[in-house]
């Protein structure tokens, strides 16, 4: 390779390895595996190594790729949460050994397995837990204490006083867990997460803390970043110490003198891999003297004292048996291939969803091909390609006809998957009262998925408008229902009969209308009679509405299906009309940030009253914003306001502009 070819080889890979970091560190949405990545991170270290004078300043080879939302308070790290060097073979791994040799005549390394998760910080105060924050660029992370302390298995309190004590760990989602939420997800028809990892760093960067406590995470604490009171000496050690003070720390870390002892607990704990309940991506080396890691010293991103070494993914050929093809809540025909079983990351498996007829078509994909089948993140099976073809076998066609109702399905607007338009599809039926009862739609508590299941499988239930004509007998009956668990379902269904309207439209699963969606309808429309009669203009003149969103609306409220099963709900008294009544539009036009702790009232309190004033709350500060309210700690959504030179109000002066009488709105 010329120089001309290396600037330009590094340019490229510079750009694709900047872009996948930010899908990976920012946005939680990979495109490609970890290996994958860390493969591409590689190549473009070897090349800058050779040709150091094309190495960008920005380059990922350099410094952690992950920037500090607006959505948490930034965290700066005292000491800096770097990463660890990746290697793929067993020469890199001994490699790695003569350069540590070079410097300590005598190294012991303490390898342990690396879990697959999210890395946080950990601060505790005279042995109370204090503060916990993302790893972010290495330098400043996210503060989520909050969602950290939903976390049961993080200690609160140590068994000792320490001044301080700052720990790192990786929060994780068991492979248990993660299942059974892809699988609330599918019944939903959101998109699933790719793996445990990134369903790990969505659930702990949610702003509602309650979220975060559901999805179940766990963590394991693998290092002392600082501590006061206390001197320790090795690795091992510090992990003996975290144990002994209640931390949960990285399992099965053994120290080895040799490295043939690592190499072989390496393979051992890939070989071993299927068994843990969490997922892994490789096993950490770590040389364990402290004294040892400070004479040997770090580069600007990677300690010199330690490895990661990634195990490759695996992926098998076996043969494409059928496409069979399911049918979701909002009618979407979804096919999923059913090949002979093979065995992948320790688990047998025969299926694997094939996402829609581009996808297929993509890969002409055809029943009867021998296709490549690989999990991702190690959990979800998942088509990669076709190795050889059927003969005269043709592209598998998703059919044009429902298999549970037999209505036709259509591909429309530039969607990506065929749809039932039929609202009485008994393939949708479940998934449909799913979805109303949940907890952001009508909040029904107690009718869980099985439940549901139950209702549905004694033919007690057909409709939504069925829940609201149940018996406390009837219910009682039903396995694994109690009486007073019955009673208490009653309770919570007629509890549900006066949620307001957006609620409701949120629960009628109304193709493309989100909770967002259904507050603007709620807020534009008052009273679910209005959206029987509005036009698809009408609709779509709402600020954040486009074409396809207003026509879903209007399709669905032409429905004569529709029609009956509003009429149900309103004669069993469930509630049909807005209750956050504007009562007047004198902020109308105006948009409003709230950031920090108010005195007297929440936020969602002052944000309710803003909208009731016809005055629009936004979660991020843009040159739109008219308004930025301030509380008490404050933080970057103030400092960019006070950059775009946007107004600042206070709770006083919020209540001054929410007083209705006449006077004049400042100005901007």
């Amino acid at each position: 390779m010329d120089e001309k070819q290396a600037k330009q080889t590094i340019d490229q890979l510079t750009e694709l390895v900047l872009y996948h970091s930010r899908r990976y560190y920012d946005q939680d949405a990979p495109e490609i595996e970890d290996y994958e990545y860390d493969k591409l991170l590689h190549q473009l270290m070897d090349l800058e190594e050779s040709y150091p004078q094309f190495a960008h300043a920005d380059s990922p080879t350099k410094r952690i790729v992950g920037q500090v939302k607006n959505t948490f308070e930034p965290v700066e790290h005292k000491v800096q949460m770097g990463s660890l060097q990746d290697v793929f073979t067993p020469e890199e791994v001994y490699a790695f050994h003569e350069r540590i040799k070079e410097v300590v005549a005598d190294p012991v390394y303490v390898v342990e397995p690396k879990i697959d998760g999210l890395s946080v910080s950990l601060e505790y105060r005279d042995g109370i837990f204090v503060r916990g924050s993302t790893r972010g660029d290495g330098f400043v992370g996210e503060d989520v204490t909050l969602n950290l302390k939903t976390i049961q298995s993080i200690p609160k309190k140590l068994l000792e006083p320490f001044p301080f004590l700052e720990v790192r760990g990786e929060v994780y989602m068991s492979e248990e867990r993660f299942q059974k939420l892809t699988e609330e997800q599918e019944i939903r028809e959101e998109k699933p997460f790719k793996n445990p990892r990134n369903a790990a760093a969505g659930s702990l960067r949610q702003k509602d803390p309650a979220i975060a406590a559901q999805r179940g995470l766990d963590i394991f604490v693998f290092n002392v970043q600082q501590i006061e009171g206390k001197i320790l000496t090795s690795h091992k050690e510090s992990l003996d110490f975290l144990q002994q003070q209640g931390f949960p720390v990285s399992p099965s870390y053994q120290a080895f003198s040799s490295i043939e002892a690592v190499m072989g607990e390496i393979q051992r704990i890939g070989e071993n891999r299927e068994n843990y309940s969490f997922g892994i991506d490789g096993a950490v080396v770590k040389v364990d003297s402290f004294a040892q890691r400070e004479r040997l010293g770090s580069t600007a991103k990677y300690p010199k004292w330690a490895i990661a070494y990634k195990y490759p993914p695996e992926q098998k050929p076996t043969v494409l048996l059928d496409i069979q093809v399911k049918v979701g809540r909002t009618g979407a025909l979804t096919p999923t291939a059913v090949f002979e079983p093979i065995t992948l990351a320790g688990t047998t498996v025969s299926r694997a969803v094939l996402h829609n007829q581009a996808f297929i078509d993509e890969k002409q994909i055809a029943i009867g091909d021998t296709i490549l089948v690989r999990k991702a993140g190690d959990i979800i099976p998942e088509v990669i390609g076709v190795v050889s073809h059927a003969q005269e076998n043709p592209v598998y066609q998703i059919p044009d006809i429902c298999p549970a109702c037999g209505s036709p399905v259509f591909f429309e607007g530039g969607q990506a998957a065929k749809r039932c338009q039929n609202s009485d599809c008994p393939a949708q039926l479940l998934r449909n009262l799913i979805h109303f009862a949940s907890r952001d739609a009508m909040d029904i508590d107690g009718l869980g998925p099985s439940i549901v299941e139950n209702l549905v499988s004694a033919g007690l239930v057909k409709s939504p408008a069925d829940l609201y004509d149940i018996t406390l007998e009837e219910v009682s009956v039903l396995d694994r229902i109690a009486e007073k668990s019955g009673s208490n379902l009653l309770a919570a269904i007629e509890k549900s009969k006066q949620n307001d309207l957006s609620r409701l439209l949120f629960a009628l699963g109304i193709r493309g209308i989100g909770q967002k969606a259904a507050k603007l309808l709620a807020a534009r429309f008052m009273d679910i009679e209005h959206l029987f009669s509005a036009s698809e203009g009408d609709i779509s003149s709402i600020d954040g509405f486009g074409g396809i969103m207003a026509r879903a609306v209007v399709e669905y409220f032409s429905l004569d299906a529709t029609r009956g099963l509003i009429d149900r709900l309103q004669k069993a008294g469930v509630n049909t009309r807005s209750k956050d009544r504007p009562t007047s539009d004198r902020l109308a036009g105006l948009s409003f940030v709230l950031t920090g702790t108010l005195p007297h009232m929440t936020r969602s309190e002052a944000g309710a009253r803003i909208e009731r004033l016809g005055g629009k709350v936004s979660s991020s500060v843009s040159q739109k914003t008219s308004y930025v309210v301030a509380g008490e700690e404050a933080g970057s959504k103030l400092v960019k306001a006070q950059g775009l030179g946007i107004p600042i109000l206070d709770e006083a002066a919020l209540l001054a502009l929410l007083e209705d009488d006449g006077s004049p709105i400042p100005e901007k």
